[in-house]
């Protein structure tokens, strides 16, 4: 096929008729489209693009130069064309126009020439006649694209200085701005004192036409003159994908015969594997802002939020203001940075306010459209890249619908078993063409752009695949979870947590349809993630759900592990709130069940939960003897982490029979264990254990340097519940030794973790003692002692009784000492030295219903009843 220009030569550039046709082609119109727009008839646009007029009227070249939205030098230079006066004394045509090094437009003679920058060197066509370029088209001001830019400039420079440079190839799905940041890089290559011409591609665009077109817009007669340019220049050719066929073999042709042609194309498709040698450029939405909260200066330099306000500001008088730009954050990001969607949006702000726009949009952004006719809709913009996908890639993106949050490979493959055989190309098809987004290192680092996911949602449902997609989707979340959850002990416990937190919303979404349709699959799903709800603090959310589906009548049947292991869960989590004792008798029972399967991790993790719950409520021998059990197991089998965290359990033993040596002991042993095990969150709390014994032990100082180590560690990984007792041991220490600032910054930290109110209460109690307000210390510890009853630790309950006893008025004074007494007696519990020391200065009369003597002031207090 021949690259020759399909209009008369000596018209070609220079006539009327070649100008008109180069305008058009290059704002990618047809003839059709483009005598709609002037008003004008086809066949009147035919005759002037043949050449066939002469001398068109003024008011039809006005007409088509407001079709081809011509201002200022550019329609003054269309106008100008049709005069087609000859050359006199200067070989250019008087009224021709022409880009100087800055891109801007200057006359071909006379005085106007000379107030304009002077035309660069021309170089002859063989023909002899001057050569003129066509203006690059007027683009809106490219915003949040600048790296972008640059980037793509210095790969342009870099090519210059090669003998045929690479076609580099801007793609990703439509509206994600490819064309404006073509324009924008041919732009600032023509700021830069290069040359930059741009043609787009229509999708009946035949080879010929685009020579054509080229030819045209580098003001030669034919193409295959520009096998004589010797200087490097970048054509952008946008559009690639509406006639792929044409354009690869126009582009192949180009590089072969003007190796000095550097090409800048656009294509919602790749095109690495049809053209060889291109470099495939993804194009990215703009970025949105950021989860945490950003003051209104920084919302203003965030890329999406920038762009809607400038564009919102053509449509309405008044700019934004500070107040409407959280709307305009949770709208952009909502509209996932999508440039055409941000300013589809930012159009309707001609009517709506914002807050109205996002409740009319947030929900159903795919029906925004253009506000002029015909108005194409959002989701006739994602249609049209979804239409370049095959049957089974159209499949597999309806199924991905059903992930909400990130996933990786694996998980894919999991969801898409059946459905494609080779999950990697289909992946690979589907990012190409910007469908799927890839953000974030690791694995779980795919997911689909939130308007491609209600598309392919729409059309999951309209398939009749929505209920298969959400089955399959939900066994996908229970078998990972389940897989993961196993992970949370262990050296790769931050790991799986992470993962976990990435799965979060598929986790709800799966336990909102499987509640409802397969409980069964709920309960499952539901009992293997609750050591994951504590370590983020959803302990509550958990066990709601949980006693919900095990109340449920249709998981009755269920097999009794998956109950028990679910039951177990819901202990977990009623404990982690101060509720394990309404567990407590359907833990015993799911013990049973697990001890009879043979489950060794489910009896281990449900002895050591109902050993916690049993000295909540003061039942030493029953806490001791599922500990001890646990231990007898753990050795058995050779668990090294289960032996660890038994001997921190029964560590707490040793401190209620008052042998704080034995437990620190302990303690140090099943800290080596930890560490053996590579577990740094049991190493923590080993450590946060062995600060509250020093802390008992009255070695502040040592207390206060474990327990910093130790929060600081718990902290990152989270664990909310043991991260209360760390930072209460760490502020009663400074509250007991004198250091108020310390204690109270403390306090701080401990007001944003739910469940510190009642060691909160503690540590204010011990701070208003040491200034001597005893008013306040009391009230503070009768507090702390009603609000830490029936939690974690009876000894904790126990401190704040002594601390009331010390502080209190006779009256409250003789209770609480009553109480102290049958708490003793209760949970077996002997009083430290350092509770001796705080009970001695009683008065003996205070003392002597509890049998107190001038040796043992304290009388049956000091006494382990038998």
């Amino acid at each position: 096929m021949s690259p020759v220009a399909d209009h008369d030569p000596r018209n070609a550039g220079a006539s009327f008729a070649g100008a008109l046709r180069a305008r058009r082609l290059a704002r990618g119109l047809t003839q059709d489209e483009l005598a709609a727009r002037a008003g004008l008839g086809v066949r009147t646009l035919r005759e002037l693009e043949r050449g066939r007029v002469a001398r068109p009227q003024r008011t039809t070249l006005s007409l088509l130069a407001d079709a081809l939205s011509l201002t200022g030098p550019d329609r003054e230079a269309f106008l100008d064309s049709a005069a087609n006066r000859p050359a006199l004394s200067d070989p250019r045509p008087a009224n021709t126009r022409y880009l100087d090094t800055a891109g801007r437009m200057v006359r071909g003679r006379g005085a106007l020439r000379r107030e304009q920058p002077a035309p660069p060197e021309r170089r002859p066509t063989p023909s002899g006649t001057a050569r003129t370029a066509l203006p690059l088209p007027t683009t809106p001001r490219l915003i949040g694209r600048d790296a972008d830019v640059a980037e793509l400039l210095t790969l342009y420079s870099t090519q210059l200085t090669q003998p045929a440079g690479d076609v580099v190839a801007l793609i990703g799905m439509a509206g994600v701005g490819k064309s404006a940041l073509a324009h924008a890089v041919a732009h600032s290559a023509v700021a830069a004192g290069w040359t930059a011409v741009s043609v787009t591609v229509m999708n009946i665009s035949q080879t010929t036409d685009i020579f054509s077109a080229v030819a045209a817009v580098f003001g030669v007669a034919r193409a295959d003159e520009l096998s004589q340019t010797q200087e490097p220049v970048l054509l952008v050719v946008d559009g690639v994908d509406r006639a792929p066929r044409a354009a690869i073999e126009a582009i192949t042709w180009l590089r072969a015969r003007a190796p000095a042609v550097r090409m800048l194309v656009t294509s919602r498709r790749p095109l690495a594997g049809e053209l060889p040698g291109v470099v495939d450029w993804q194009v990215q939405p703009l970025e949105v802002p950021a989860g945490r909260r950003l003051d209104a200066g920084s919302l203003r330099r965030v890329p999406a939020v920038a762009l809607f306000v400038e564009r919102l500001r053509a449509v309405r008088r008044e700019p934004a203001r500070d107040e409407e730009l959280p709307t305009i954050a949770e709208l952009v990001r909502r509209l996932d940075g999508l440039p055409l969607a941000i300013e589809l949006a930012a159009a309707r702000g001609r009517v709506l306010e914002l807050v109205e726009l996002l409740s009319r949009y947030q929900h159903r952004i795919l029906d925004l459209a253009a506000t002029d006719p015909p108005g194409r809709r959002l989701r006739d913009v994602v249609a049209d890249s979804y239409q370049l996908l095959a049957g089974h890639e159209q499949a597999a993106l309806r199924r991905l619908s059903t992930f909400r949050g990130k996933w990786s490979v694996e998980l894919a493959e999991l969801l898409l078993d059946g459905v494609v055989d080779d999950v990697e190309a289909v992946l690979d098809r589907l990012v190409g063409l910007g469908l799927v987004s890839v953000r974030g290192p690791g694995d779980m680092r795919f997911r689909l752009l939130d308007v491609v996911f209600d598309f392919a949602a729409e059309r999951c449902a309209d398939a009749g695949e929505l209920r298969a997609a959400r089955l399959r989707h939900a066994e996908v979340v229970m078998r990972t979870a389940t897989r993961v959850s196993a992970e949370l002990t262990g050296p790769g416990s931050a790991a799986a947590t992470l993962r976990l937190d990435y799965l979060n919303g598929d986790i709800r979404t799966a336990l909102r349809y499987t509640a409802v349709r397969e409980p069964e699959i709920a309960l499952r799903i539901a009992g293997a993630i609750p050591r994951w709800c504590r370590l983020r603090g959803r302990d509550v959310e958990g066990y709601r759900l949980l006693r919900r589906l095990l109340d449920d009548r249709r998981t009755q049947t269920c097999d009794p592990a998956i109950r028990a292991w679910a039951q177990v869960g819901a202990a977990m989590l009623a404990t982690a709130h101060g509720r394990g004792a309404q567990e407590l008798c359907a833990t015993e029972a799911a013990l049973l069940v697990l001890v009879e399967r043979g489950d060794v991790t489910g009896e281990l993790t449900a002895r050591a939960l109902l050993a916690g719950i049993w000295q909540a409520l003061g039942g030493s021998d029953e806490a001791h003897r599922h500990n001890e059990a646990a231990l007898g197991l753990a050795v058995r089998t050779g668990r090294g982490r289960e032996i660890a965290v038994t001997q921190n359990n029964l560590s707490w033993h040793d401190v209620l029979v008052g042998d704080l040596g034995m437990a620190a002991r302990r303690l140090e042993g099943a800290g080596r264990r930890a560490a053996e095990a590579r577990d740094a969150r049991l190493c923590a709390l080993t450590e946060a254990n062995l600060a509250e014994v020093a802390r008992l032990d009255g070695r502040f100082g040592t207390a206060i340097a474990l327990a910093r180590r130790a929060a600081t560690v718990i902290a990152e990984v989270g664990d909310p519940s043991h991260r209360v007792r760390v930072l209460g041991t760490l502020g009663q220490a400074f509250a007991e030794t004198g250091q108020p600032g310390e204690a109270s910054a403390v306090l701080a930290e401990l007001a944003a973790v739910p469940g510190s109110a009642g060691t909160v209460a503690l540590i204010n109690g011990y701070l208003a003692l040491a200034r001597g307000a005893r008013p306040a210390a009391a009230k503070a510890f009768e507090s702390a002692a009603n609000l830490l009853a029936g939690r974690d630790d009876i000894r904790d309950v126990l401190e704040a009784l002594v601390g009331l006893v010390v502080s209190a008025d006779p009256p409250a004074r003789s209770r609480a000492l009553e109480d102290l007494a049958g708490l003793r007696e209760r949970g077996r519990i002997r009083l430290l030295p350092r509770e001796h020391r705080l009970l001695a200065p009683l008065a003996d009369a205070e003392l002597a219903d509890f049998g107190g003597t001038d040796e043992d002031p304290l009388g049956a207090l000091s006494r382990r009843p038998t």
